[in-house]
């Protein structure tokens, strides 16, 4: 099997769906037993120390779908721009809604999830 470069596996990523880079990341953590979220964490504070203090972002993690399942996958595809499978197996098994929005935004998608019966959490 050829070797990958850098720029081909990050055109091998761009045409992934959010469900399929879950898994590889997922995979790689098993095959590795290291966590690239980890890694992203660690770089984090360093890059991040440049930036204003008052700087404030949020991601919104959905822990649980509850008992209206349809409505919260019906919000999930308007939220992300999923597809209907995609915005099903984020509702089935849970994750980040979205990323690194601003906390005004974060809450507000967190209170529609909510409405919708859903269990989310902003991290």
């Amino acid at each position: 099997m050829a070797k990958l470069t850098k720029d081909e596996f990050i055109s091998s990523l761009k045409e992934m769906t959010i469900l399929e880079v879950k898994e590889l990341v997922d995979a790689m953590k098993e095959e590795f037993g290291v966590d690239p979220m980890a890694v992203a964490v660690a770089a984090a504070p360093a890059a991040g120390a440049s930036e204003d203090a008052g700087s404030s972002t949020k991601t919104v993690v959905l822990k649980s779908a509850g008992g209206n399942k349809i409505a919260v996958i019906k919000l999930l595809k308007e939220i992300t721009g999923l597809g209907l499978v995609e915005a099903k197996a984020l509702a089935d098994n849970g994750g980040n809604v979205k990323e690194n929005i601003p906390a005004e935004e974060a809450q507000g998608i967190a209170d529609q999830l909510t409405e919708a019966g859903a269990e989310v959490e902003l991290a």
